[in-house]
This record gives structure tokens, C-alpha cells and sequence, in this order.
């Protein structure tokens, strides 16, 4: 039926008959001789019909339209001088129909499948048709290569990879479950997986050794650019291993990844502690593609006649006062706009927003009254200020200010356009905290299976454990941690979260007598798939590389689910639905 895609129809053809097969990308008429633009995946050829050469196919290409699925046979011949497209790869010929065939016809588009400004709602409801254009091929494109890429180096490393349960049991790690009622036992559910996390460190016990898998994980929580209620992860777990021996096969996949499309990167990574990044840069996954670091001066506002920041710098512990110096901002923004950005921290918890404009005179602004001469020095000292420069105070608790001050830095990186798009800042965050206490409640930072450095610490957000994510650009890619191998240290882990023997029997038993068969010490990482091709693909949305998206309202517009079901089906499962009105 095809002797050739599109863009293999070149020069060394001429004179040959070929027949390829596609969409029509545009059609035009010059007076008797009608031209058709042919895409495949490959990409654009010319079609020329005319009646010296086939009435017969210039009768069937008078009734072609936009998007009309033609076989096409004909002679290849060279573009006239002067008739040369530079911008297609197949520019320089054309084919001259004997034979042309509607394979299929197509309604007129909802949208023009190469104007990105369409309406995301559009879009979805007909993604078939947006996945048509060259952009969305060239992502799925790069995708495959990346993931086949991903295989090879997993593969040629030793690594086995292995398939795990997409019905599993309900656990907490961290995100909402994705439940399924099951039809044999009522009234009981199956979850599907947030990671494969239990059963690759079960893998390990068995003494699989070295386990991969490009899995599928679901987690039921808010959405935003960056993430998908279903969504794939490169999965890697492996036995007798140390930190190193695990960010040394990451960075080991990255880089054949991002070299194998085209990126080129370092083979190792900067790595910075949890700490440090929080403290210079609000952020356990900072964007190091531009400079512009917090910088601590409590002790400095501590000396300040106002009684807010002397109050705060009195609990050094518990607050934090950050300091951002925005170069040359006394030249770029004006005054109202520097007032407005108070409203921009308000939004994440921020009391307000101080600031001081550096003149050749010294410090100016309404803080200054507050501050004696050599405190104002001070200043100007520590933060490296020069004249023109705009530097910007957060004050308060620790936990808002790191968030409010690190987002503020990334929104005056935009505001002033200095972030390169083309760099790629890969960093190691490591050393993170084991727990955390919200509202009286410990936690596990990462998951509760995590290795932590030393139990005996009497504050618990005192305890490091041994954990390593991998950040990209400000985008966590993804994360990992040395797993707990030994019973004693798990069940003491559940004890510190107030996870009674009882509940850790229930929720984790399989894995907790698992344990108690020999399990070597063992480690592993998962990096987001879609995050990466995002990346990789210079895309904001990760919506843009996976082929069948969700909404923020999780929903699929393309297949209108979820959708409600029969009292049939619901009556097989056990379950009634419960019809409330909504005030």
C-alpha cells in the first residue's frame, strides 16, 4: 500500500514511482493544477495534480479538503528553479499523481491543529486531532527514544526489569489512594499503587538484586502544571549499596537519557544539603539557573528598634528573617511596583514585605529610621549591595518564610527575565530531615521506609535521614533514599509516627515479616518520566507529553469520565450511592 513515508522521498528518487500515505496538511488551486501538502509522521511532501499528466487524479484531488486521509501514487520529479522549499526537508521535489485515492474523509476541524492559543478545553475534548500536529509528534517522539534510552542503560547496568501489581492494598505514603471496590469480597477495596515502593523493596529480599520498571503510579491529590493523577515513573532498586552506588546509576541514566536527546549535560551533579537550600533559597528544590540567594540577618534585625523584628530575632530557632537582593532593581521596578509585591507574598502567608533601595548615598527607605548606622552597613555588607540594587526582607516563622521568600525569589527571576531557558542545573538536595511535626503529628518527610541517620535525637525534625532527590531547573525530577533493612529499626520508625504495632501489622505486615528473612541493605530512586520529557521537550505543562491527559479536575474530556455507572454494576460491587444535595 506505502513504499515510502514522506520525508524519505528525496532527490535520489527522481523519476521513480513511489506511494506514500497521509493527512492533508493544505491544498491549493493554480488554475487547473492543484497542489496537496501530504503529512505522515515523518513530516510534509508535495503532491501536484495535472491534467497532462492524470485527469483521472486531478478529478479526485478537486474534491480533497483539509484532513482527508489520500494514498497516493506517482512519479517523483525535481521542483522547478526557483520552486525550491527550504523549509521542508523534502523542499526540493514533488510527486506527479497517476493515481490518487481517498482513503477517508474528515469533517471540518474544531481548530486548527497548529494554532497553540486554542482553548485548552477544545483541545482535550479533541485530542486525537491536537496529537496530529508536529509539536505533540515530536514530543511522543522524544519520549520513546527517552524511555527506550532509559531500558538500555537499566539493562546494560544489570538491572531486571520486573512488573508489580497495579491492584494492591491501601497504604499511607503520603497522598490520597485511588480505591477500587472489589466484586468478590464487599465491602472490601484494592488501591492502586502511589509507587511500587513495598514491592521492589520485597524484591530485594527475594535477592532479585537489581530491579527496574517504567511504572505507573496513581495518586488521588490537587493538580497543577507539574503533575497528573496518573502518571509514569522510571522505578530502579537495588541490593548492597551504598548512597554513591545509587546517584552514581542516576546520574548514570540521565546522562544517556539527555545525551541520547540531544542535551548536553554533565555526567555528575552538584549536591547541596536540605538545609542549605532552605536556608539560601526557600526551596528543597531550588532553580540554580540564575544566582540570587536568601541571606540570613537576624542577628542584625535583632539590634532594629521595631519591636516586630526584634521579637521575631529573639527565637532563632523557630524564625527565620531572610534578606533577597535584587540587582539593579532600583533601576527596573518603581516604587508602587515594589509596594505591590507585598501583595504577592501575602498570598503564601507573608505579614508583610520590607525593603531598602541602595542610592549613592547609602540605604534609603522607610525601614531605615529603624536601624542605626552600623547595622545599615551591616547590611549592605553582608547582602553585597551596589548602587541601584533593591534589597527585600521576609520576617517570621521559619516554614513560611523559607516558602513565601524562596517562591518570591523565582517570581522577581521572572519579573526581570533573567532566567537562561536553555540551561540545564541538575542538583542533589540530600541530607533531609526524617520527620516532620504539623499540628502535633510526626511524619515521614519522604516515606516512612526511609533509613534515618540516628533515632536517639530528642527533637525529632533533628533527625536526618539518608535521602537524595534529584532536581532539575527548580522541578524535583525525582528521589530516592537508602531503605530500612532491619525489623527493629522499622518498627521503631512507625513507633516515633504514633503507628501502633497493631496498625503497622495491618497496613505493613507483608513487608514487616518480609524482613525478618534475611533482607540485605538495599536503596533505590524513581525519576518522573513525564516530568522529564516535559523538560526535555522545553514544554510548561507536563499535560503536553503524556497522550491522554487529565483536567485540574482530574477529568478526561476526551472519554467524559468519570462518569457515573448502572445500579448493576454498582449492585456487583456492593455499593449504593449515596444521592446528597449540594447547598
Amino acid at each position: 500500500m506505502r513504499t515510502h513515508y514522506n520525508t524519505s522521498v528525496r532527490e535520489n528518487l527522481i523519476g521513480q514511482k513511489v506511494t506514500v500515505a497521509g493527512w492533508v496538511n493544505s491544498r491549493r488551486d493554480h488554475g487547473g493544477i492543484i497542489f496537496i501538502d501530504l503529512r505522515d509522521k515523518s513530516g510534509l511532501v508535495q503532491l501536484v495534480a495535472d491534467p497532462q499528466d492524470c485527469k483521472e487524479a486531478l478529478s479526485v484531488a478537486e474534491t480533497v479538503r483539509d484532513e482527508y486521509v489520500l494514498i497516493a501514487t506517482g512519479t517523483v520529479r525535481a521542483r522547478g528553479e526557483g520552486l525550491e522549499n527550504p523549509n521542508l526537508e523534502t523542499g526540493k521535489i514533488e510527486i506527479i499523481l497517476e493515481n490518487l485515492v481517498i482513503e477517508n474523509r474528515s469533517k471540518a476541524m474544531p481548530f486548527d491543529i497548529n494554532d497553540e492559543k486554542v482553548n485548552d478545553e477544545i483541545k482535550l475534548r479533541n485530542r486525537f486531532l491536537e496529537l496530529r500536529s508536529k509539536k505533540s509528534f515530536d514530543i511522543f517522539q522524544l519520549r520513546s527514544k527517552a524511555t527506550i534510552q532509559a531500558r538500555n542503560t537499566l539493562d546494560e547496568l544489570g538491572f531486571l526489569d520486573v512488573e508489580t501489581p497495579i491492584l494492591t492494598k491501601s497504604t499511607p505514603e503520603g497522598a490520597r489512594d485511588y480505591l477500587v471496590p472489589s466484586r468478590v469480597h464487599a465491602g472490601e477495596f484494592y488501591a492502586l499503587p502511589q509507587s511500587p515502593q513495598l514491592f521492589k523493596q520485597l524484591l530485594m529480599v527475594a535477592g532479585f538484586d537489581r530491579y527496574f520498571q517504567i511504572a505507573k503510579c496513581f495518586r488521588d491529590e490537587d493538580l497543577r502544571a507539574d503533575r497528573q493523577p496518573e502518571f509514569t515513573q522510571i522505578d530502579v532498586e537495588m541490593s548492597f549499596c551504598s548512597q554513591e552506588d545509587v546517584i552514581g546509576v542516576a546520574e548514570k541514566l540521565i546522562y544517556d537519557v539527555f545525551t541520547k536527546c540531544g542535551k548536553n549535560i554533565p555526567s555528575t551533579f552538584r549536591r547541596m544539603k536540605y538545609s542549605e537550600a532552605m536556608e539560601s533559597y526557600g526551596s528543597d528544590k531550588p532553580d540554580l539557573r540564575f544566582d540570587m540567594p536568601l541571606i540570613d540577618v537576624i542577628d542584625i534585625f535583632a539590634n532594629s528598634t521595631n519591636e516586630i523584628f526584634s521579637e521575631i530575632a529573639k527565637e532563632k530557632k523557630a524564625n527565620r528573617i531572610k534578606a533577597l537582593r535584587c540587582p539593579n532593581g532600583d533601576n527596573i521596578f518603581s516604587k508602587r511596583q515594589m509596594k505591590s509585591f507585598e501583595d504577592y507574598v501575602r498570598k503564601f502567608g507573608a505579614k508583610g514585605l520590607g525593603y531598602f533601595q541602595m542610592k549613592e548615598d547609602g540605604l534609603k527607605g522607610p525601614l531605615t529610621k529603624f536601624f542605626s548606622e552600623a547595622d545599615l552597613e551591616e547590611i549592605v555588607k553582608v547582602t553585597n549591595l551596589e548602587v541601584g540594587d533593591v534589597v527585600f526582607f521576609g520576617a517570621g516563622d521559619k516554614k513560611t518564610v523559607w516558602d513565601y521568600m524562596g517562591r518570591f525569589r523565582l517570581f522577581l527571576a521572572n519579573e526581570m527575565n533573567i532566567i537562561p531557558a536553555d540551561a540545564y542545573e541538575f542538583l542533589w538536595v540530600v541530607d533531609f530531615p526524617m520527620f516532620e511535626v504539623e499540628d502535633g503529628r510526626t511524619k515521614a518527610l519522604h516515606h516512612p521506609f526511609t533509613m534515618p541517620k540516628d533515632l536517639n535525637k530528642e527533637d525529632l525534625e533533628d533527625i536526618e535521614s539518608i535521602a537524595y532527590d534529584i532536581v532539575l531547573n527548580g522541578t524535583e525530577l525525582g528521589g530516592g533514599s537508602i531503605r530500612i533493612h532491619k525489623e527493629e529499626i522499622q518498627s521503631k520508625v512507625f513507633e516515633l509516627m504514633g503507628i501502633s504495632k497493631e496498625e503497622a501489622q495491618e497496613k505493613f505486615g507483608f513487608l514487616l515479616d518480609a524482613l525478618q528473612y534475611g533482607a540485605p541493605s538495599h536503596g533505590g530512586f524513581a525519576l518522573g518520566l513525564d516530568r522529564m520529557i516535559m523538560l526535555l521537550a522545553g514544554t510548561d505543562s507536563i499535560r503536553d507529553v503524556i497522550a491522554f491527559p487529565k483536567t485540574q479536575k482530574a477529568q478526561c474530556l476526551l472519554t467524559q469520565a468519570p462518569s457515573s455507572v448502572d445500579e448493576a454494576q454498582l449492585k456487583e460491587l456492593h455499593i449504593r450511592v449515596r444521592k446528597t444535595e449540594l447547598n
